[in-house]
């Protein structure tokens, strides 16, 4: 909507950086109504906002003209095809780069290894500069504008990125927006006096406020890093901390923090990033009163955000790193009914919680209760869909759906938590609880795929039947993650069944965070092992990697909110059917250790003509005695009426 004061301001604004590339001030000129909206509706009619506005218009300026000719050409190419990221092609993994192999060299190593597998979306966990011990796993950030040195060096991520463009891998980044390392050199200024600095943080004389704003905010992790400040003797003063002591909140109601990360947006963008990861973007604004967390102002943050970064750099697009309730999961995709104004990915964290339930209990109960009464998200937005990423695991279901699906939602959830740490004697998984709240019967789970799964005990005890089962298992949550809507997200190492690594324990850096024994290093002894198909790592390799390359080739596993849950008349199967004008896919995974059978009326009447079924998960021709289809303990079948051959030879179905 044109808005002639706007407009004005931005002309004299302008008149101050001579020529400006056509393309990028057609952009500035679209967006900056909103963005000037916007940026007054967070921080009003200040006496110094003409010069504030003129410094955010600038830090645009500057970002355009240090972008490359190469990444103008991307953008360029991604606007004409701006639900690029949909696409049934895009299958990710995110490592972190020392573990994974050594550095940034050692990880240019190995790009043939993703190939190999069908990986061509990378999230490298944090690779900038952070302090040696207190870091948080790379997400205490002390520059925003360097290379850690244990990873090498500007130069050698620049080979890294070159390379993942020129072989078609797209490069996620992250970026930590809510908090800063005590080393950053802001805080550094603030413990010193610097009073301009000490603005940049939520700064207090004494514990009158901080009381107040702790009466209604949660602890993030009340075992390790109690409370939410922090007191700095330094300068005699206490600073939000909401995460860990050495991580201190920037202080967004101040307009200089956000054209300071706007800044540092723009530059990862330049330096590569095809997708930035918002990390705590939940958490960047405070209201006394509130927890803190998902508030109006946040959004509003990541909007303006996300507005500066379609005038300069249109190909970068957001995910939404924001763990929280799915009705406020959606929030972040925005507004706009085909097109997000916000982020235009955010993590499944739902459905990731739902599969290990669905593990624990056998059933879909709960599954298919709350997929069904949670909101659609907006055309133009995919998910993440992942089975476990570097952190621990929340169970953020709703208690009321539990309700609905026949569970009181406390003892379910000790259920489900005692079962994931093998509390049960029964159980086969072998995680850990992590910031367990023993008044609210809560915990959050630590546990690497294979081992929650059952692949550990059932090695352990040399039972054979056991570790298939375990295989078993691990194959099909991954075949749901692959076909359910989104870009499916491996960690490292799963796709050979990696397990739990306790070596942390001896570290003293890492003994008191039981994360970092689903972190463990890439064991490239055992991927040796992935063409050995009588080893464990074999097995799992093999069908994942067939799996990859199958949904490759299967149109309708692309994300255009063409997903829909089936009934099934049996618990313990799973079915969602995925849709386009090529036809039908039916996914269907047996969550059982036994086996069960699937009606195929249940298909017939979604309008499949079942007399022809191909399992396009692994190619073959399906059985289908008396009308249904036996599945095998935790089988995973992608039914549709042409064969893969069909599909990719364009064949017509017989």
């Amino acid at each position: 909507m044109y808005d002639p004061r706007s407009h004005i301001l931005l002309q004299d604004i302008l008149r101050q950086f001579g020529d400006i590339d056509p393309p990028f001030l057609a952009r500035l000129h679209a967006n900056f109504p909103v963005i000037h909206h916007k940026f007054r509706s967070l921080y009003g009619d200040r006496e110094d906002m003409p010069e504030i506005l003129d410094r955010l218009v600038e830090t645009m300026v500057i970002g355009h003209r240090e972008r490359s000719a190469e990444r103008r050409a991307q953008d360029k190419l991604r606007e004409g095809d701006h639900h690029w990221f949909l696409s049934h092609k895009l299958v990710g993994m995110m490592l972190y780069v020392d573990l994974f192999n050594g550095d940034l060299n050692g990880l240019l190593d190995k790009i043939d290894y993703f190939e190999e597998l069908g990986i061509n979306f990378i999230h490298l966990m944090p690779v900038l500069q952070v302090p040696r011990d207190h870091n948080d796993g790379g997400y205490a950030v002390s520059n925003y504008r360097e290379i850690d040195p244990r990873f090498g060096t500007w130069d050698h991520f620049d080979q890294v990125s070159d390379a993942f463009r020129k072989r078609g891998i797209y490069l996620m980044l992250d970026i930590v927006i809510n908090h800063t390392s005590d080393e950053h050199e802001w805080a550094v200024q603030a413990k010193a006096g610097n009073k301009k600095y000490q603005e940049y943080y939520y700064f207090f004389d004494d514990r009158y406020w901080p009381d107040q704003y702790e009466q209604s905010m949660p602890q993030v992790f009340p075992d390790s890093s109690p409370g939410n400040f922090t007191y700095i003797h330094d300068v005699g003063k206490w600073v939000m901390t909401v995460f860990n002591t050495y991580q201190w909140d920037l202080n967004y109601t101040n307009p200089q923090v956000f054209i300071e990360m706007l800044a540092n947006l723009l530059f990862l963008s330049n330096a590569g990033a095809d997708v930035l990861r918002l990390d705590a973007l939940a958490f960047m604004w405070k209201r006394l009163g509130t927890s803190g967390q998902n508030l109006e102002e946040a959004h509003e943050i990541v909007r303006v955000f996300k507005a500066c970064m379609q005038v300069v750099a249109p190909g970068t697009i957001f995910l939404a790193e924001a763990i929280v309730a799915p009705n406020e999961i959606i929030k972040y995709f925005g507004e706009s009914p085909t097109v997000s104004n916000e982020c235009d990915l955010a993590y499944n964290a739902t459905l990731m919680t739902l599969l290990w339930e669905s593990v624990a209990t056998k059933n879909n109960r709960l599954t298919t209760v709350s997929i069904n009464n949670v909101p659609q998200k907006p055309l133009g937005t995919t998910w993440i869909t992942y089975l476990r990423c570097h952190d621990d695991i929340g169970l953020g279901y709703e208690d009321e759906h539990a309700r609905w699906a026949g569970y009181d939602p406390y003892s379910h959830r000790r259920f489900i938590i005692d079962f994931l740490t093998g509390a049960i004697d029964w159980s086969f998984a072998r995680g850990r609880r992590f910031m367990e709240d023993p008044a609210k019967g809560d915990a959050r789970i630590s546990g690497s795929l294979a081992s929650l799964a059952g692949l550990e005990s059932a090695v352990l005890s040399g039972d054979q039947q056991q570790i298939d089962l375990a295989v078993s298992r691990i194959i099909m949550l991954h075949a749901i993650i692959l076909s359910y809507g989104g870009i499916p997200m491996l960690y490292m190492g799963d796709e050979l069944g990696l397990l739990n690594d306790y070596s942390f324990e001896q570290n003293a850096a890492k003994a008191a965070d039981n994360r970092w024994m689903h972190r463990p290093a890439m064991d490239w002894g055992k991927v040796k092992n992935r063409t050995l198909q009588h080893t464990i790592e074999g097995r799992i390799y093999e069908q994942v990697q067939q799996m990859i390359r199958n949904r490759k080739i299967i149109p309708q596993f692309s994300d255009l909110n063409n997903t829909y849950l089936l009934d099934c008349r049996n618990q313990h199967v799973l079915a969602f059917v995925r849709y386009r004008e090529q036809g039908k896919v039916a996914c269907v995974f047996n969550l059982n250790d036994r086996e069960e059978w699937f009606s195929l009326d249940v298909l017939r009447e979604q309008g499949l003509n079942t007399e022809n079924l191909f399992d396009l998960s692994k190619g073959d021709k399906v059985e289908q005695p008396y009308g249904q289809i036996k599945l095998a303990p935790y089988e995973a079948n992608w039914l549709a009426e042409s064969s893969i051959d069909m599909i990719t030879s364009g064949k017509p179905k017989e």
